[in-house]
């Protein structure tokens, strides 16, 4: 296995071992990304002399550390990539917009300087649906994404460029963002894990804003184990955001081993409804089948409210995007607003009218009373089980192109993700196989306001009983 394709646990386990060095890690995922970004399209930025000095000085770091303090650095030597939505001081950070086409920032988001502090290596920034609005990374200024699988597909959005740059094995973790399905999406589409946390778990200082409700800050990785090695250094309270929780008590870690016998899983009734392939279905139900075998009881539970989620949320959230874009007015800092684009010109249009005098308690007010209640739904169901699972989407990854111009069609694929942004729960996705197109397919598990632990907990046992995340693109 080349170094690139390694794993954070494995890549630490070398580390730590002095089978490498970080310098040749960093190296080897920088030369994968020379011979293939060209083509897909990964990364706005890329940092390669920077990633390199890191890379040196955390090698010098490992070698003077007294034998147990290496747990001290969880990734102490690994390059990753940050969506270029974080700030990260002294690095261009665009929103792949061009609007901010040379904006470099005076510091770091939370979470970059966390992964910092734990010893990450930054290889670069990744693309993006700009300002993080899209579900297929196609609406980025600086071209699409594309699918690693399959590069005439799209790769999932707005995390594109992030969950790209996994799957490609460019580096061993992306940092994403997740407001209505932007990492369970392309993590779904990409083979890869994705996790969506709680919301206010991982702060959102220095992470350019979509929708302030309803953003969350997650990554994605390898597999389930890593991701929640990750989610111990990024989690937890911080002053600079006052929507952040307290520090977990907990290691994410700690009970992956202990499997799922015995669980009540809840999987939705009605699915056909919302789904487009019922070839797609088809490996979801392949699934639930896995799921009961390893010792869970599957319980079907109904969202009352969920079928008026999309409209819910594309109320909810171009209404606070066009709050939070209002700042790049071309004065202080980026390029005049003639420079945004047609997807963001349109959200920031359909949300002034929904806040305008006459409208807002037709449209905005009535969409903040119907996500109460998907919230209530969540509750009720979670007082019967202990999580849920459902398909990522309703389709497989489309050909690029292909949803484009009809923008209400692009919506609804996030018809099975928004609904846990709107009740701030957790969802972690995950890798259940592939399309007869050599596609993957994705399932999502949901569970109550910090249920992380047990989102890994199930994950991890069906990824060990499946391996699908093992499988590799032919680049």
């Amino acid at each position: 296995m080349k170094l690139n394709e390694l794993t954070i646990k494995r890549a630490r386990e070398g580390l730590r071992n002095k089978n490498f060095s970080s310098v040749e890690l960093t190296r080897a995922c920088l030369e994968q990304i020379k011979k293939h970004n060209k083509n897909l399209n990964a990364f706005i930025t890329v940092t390669e002399k920077k990633a390199l000095e890191d890379a040196k000085n955390a090698d010098q770091h490992i070698n003077n550390l007294a034998i147990g303090q290496f747990n001290n650095y969880p990734l102490l030597g690994i390059p990753i990539a940050h969506k270029d939505l974080f700030s990260t001081k002294g690095i261009k950070t665009t929103a792949a917009s061009k609007v901010l086409e040379d904006y470099i920032p005076a510091y770091d988001a939370t979470v970059v300087k966390k992964l910092k502090d734990a010893g990450a290596v930054i290889v670069g920034k990744t693309n993006l649906d700009a300002w993080a609005h899209g579900s297929s990374g196609e609406n980025s200024d600086f071209g699409p994404a594309k699918n690693p699988w399959n590069t005439e597909y799209v790769p999932g959005g707005s995390s594109s460029g992030s969950a790209v740059s996994v799957a490609s094995d460019m580096c061993l973790a992306a940092t994403g963002t997740d407001t209505g399905g932007s990492i369970r999406l392309p993590a779904s589409f990409n083979n890869i894990v994705g996790l969506k946390p709680t919301y206010g778990r991982v702060s959102r200082y220095g992470i350019i804003a979509m929708a302030s409700s309803l953003d969350s800050i997650g990554h994605f990785t390898k597999t389930v184990e890593d991701s929640a090695l990750f989610f111990d250094i990024t989690s937890g309270q911080d002053i600079f955001d006052a929507t952040t929780l307290p520090n977990p008590t907990e290691s994410f870690t700690k009970n992956l081993e202990k499997g799922i016998k015995g669980m009540r899983i809840g999987f939705p009734k009605i699915l056909k409804e919302n789904s487009q392939e019922l070839e797609y279905l088809g490996y979801f139900e392949i699934a639930k089948r896995l799921i009961q075998k390893l010792g869970a009881e599957l319980i079907p539970i109904d969202i009352k409210h969920e079928e008026c989620a999309i409209a819910c949320y594309y109320i909810i959230q171009p209404s606070e995007v066009s709050s939070n874009l209002a700042r790049y007015d071309g004065i202080r800092f980026g390029n005049n607003r003639e420079n945004f684009g047609d997807e963001a010109k349109r959200r920031i249009m359909l949300g002034t009218y929904t806040l305008s005098a006459g409208y807002y308690d037709a449209y905005y007010k009535k969409a903040m009373q119907v996500r109460t209640l998907i919230k209530k739904d969540f509750d009720e169901a979670f007082k019967n089980v202990d999580a849920l699972i459902s398909p990522v989407s309703p389709t497989p990854p489309w050909k690029l192109g292909e949803k484009i111009s009809d923008p209400l069609k692009m919506y609804l694929s996030d018809v099975f993700t928004v609904t846990a942004n709107l009740a701030g729960i957790p969802g972690l996705a995950l890798p259940i196989g592939f399309t007869k197109n050599r596609l993957p397919v994705g399932m999502q598990i949901l569970g109550p306001h910090f249920s992380e632990a047990k989102l890994f907990q199930i994950g991890h046992a069906y990824e060990q009983a499946t391996e699908w995340y093992s499988q590799k693109p032919n680049l």
